[in-house]
This record gives structure tokens, sequence and C-alpha cells, in this order.
């Protein structure tokens, strides 16, 4: 019983190793059902996971079309080394390629569906030698309007970006007040420098009855606003002069 065991083992080993037993292969994953409305660009997602590592020159991804209604299958995409739009057909200058082989995404675009595009869409990725495996499927559905549900997604997006537009405008008004806050508290503490004040007599000479300057009185007559200089001597000194001058005459008529 050991021996056949280990027989069968072997047996196994040989056929993985020649390639007629795959062990694993290359898994893809697509989004299922979708719809779109009519005349709008829908995105076919397609992904992929392999076993062996990526060579995007060996790497081939080719989509095929099967319409609802009973039709031939029709090659819509295909992709080696770069891509390869459908030179003719009801996919003609329709599809554009929106994957990357490194990153493991194999997705298109349908441009401006049409009622025709109603149907399955078959995606299918090789690796060599990973080339065996499951292929990826997409039930498109074609419709005039959107449905409730993708209403209701597109609400929720709109919904959440203008939320975050208003949070990011309360935060840049709260930095902007705190700043305010900041620059008043730093003014507070210091002190405002002091204006000189002038003397109002200076600005309005009309109002002024007399100004003097050094020892050197200046009169002002304010009936006519004529300005006369008084002498320098001290109002004392000419009382004083006054009787020495009659004693001088005294003394002449005597």
């Amino acid at each position: 019983m050991c021996v056949k065991g280990l027989y069968f083992l072997t047996v196994l080993s040989g056929l993985a190793a020649s390639g007629v037993l795959q062990v694993s292969g290359i898994r893809i994953y697509t989004s299922g059902d979708m719809e779109a409305v009519n005349g709008t660009d829908v995105r076919l997602k397609c992904t992929f996971q392999t076993s062996s590592p990526i060579n995007p020159d060996a790497v081939t991804i080719s989509w095929t079309f099967r319409p609802l209604k009973p039709g031939r299958e029709e090659s819509v995409f295909h992709y080696q080394q770069k891509p390869y739009p459908p030179p003719e057909g009801i996919f003609r200058k329709r599809v554009s390629w929106a994957g990357d082989v490194m990153g493991r995404d194999a997705s298109i675009i349908l441009q401006q569906v049409k009622f025709t595009y109603n149907g399955t869409y078959v995606c299918q990725v090789k690796n060599p030698p990973d080339v065996h495996g499951t292929v990826g499927e997409i039930r498109l559905r074609v419709v005039t309007t959107a449905s409730f549900s993708e209403l209701l997604l597109l609400a929720l997006a709109i919904g959440g970006g203008i939320t975050a537009v208003v949070f990011l405008l309360i935060i840049i008004v709260s930095c902007r007040r705190c700043k305010k806050g900041r620059q008043r508290e730093q003014g507070g503490n210091v002190e405002a420098p002091r204006k000189e004040r002038k003397d109002p007599t200076a600005c309005h000479p009309s109002r002024a009855v007399h100004l003097y300057l050094s020892e050197t009185s200046i009169e002002i007559d304010s009936s006519d606003g004529m300005i006369s200089e008084a002498s320098t001597k001290d109002p004392s000194s000419s009382e004083e002069e006054g009787p020495s001058s009659d004693e001088d005459d005294g003394d002449d008529s005597d």
C-alpha cells in the first residue's frame, strides 16, 4: 500500500510539472450586474490575481460581448503590450483603456452607451505561464433613467462632498478667529504711542490776547488783528525814572 501511494504522488507531481494538471490558475474579479443611463460613459471594472510574476510584454487581455438577444459574440477590446480598440462593429470608437497591467487592473470604459449594449461582457486575462483560470462576467443593463439605488448613491456622494467643504470652512474661520484673538492680546500689552498736544492758542491766533516770546512782548490787537512789538524795558524801571527827571527840571529852574 505504501508503494502504491508513493507511486500515485509521483504521478501527480509529474503531471503538475508538465503543465497537464494546474495546481493554481489566474483569478478574475468583476463588478457583476451594472446599470448605465443611455448616452453616458460606464467603467467596466475587471481585476485579476496571478501566481506568476507579471510580465507586461506577455500579458494578454481580451473583452468580448454577448447580446441579450440571440446573436453572435463580438470582440470589444484587446490588450497586448498596448491597447487595441475594435476597428469595426458597434463598439468602434466607443471603447477606451482604463486599466493598469502592473496594478492587476484590466478595466475598460464604454463611451456613450446605447440600448444595443445590453448584454454580458466577458473579461479574460492570461499571464504566461499562468494562462488557465475562470473568466469574469459583467451583465450590463442600459436604462433611460438611473434607478433609486444609483440616485441614492449619487445623493450621498454629493452630500458627503458638501459636508467636507463646510467642515473645512469652519476650520479655516476658527483658525482666523484664534489668530485675531492672539494679535489683540499681544497688542493690549504694548502701550500706544503718545501724541503731542499743541497749544490751541497757537492754532487760533484770533482768540489769543497776548503771546510772550522770550523777553520780548508781542501784543495782538483783537480789533484789527495788528501785531505790535512792546518795549523790552521793565515797567518798574520806567516809573522810577519819572521822578528823577522832575527833580532835574527843578534844579535847573533854580
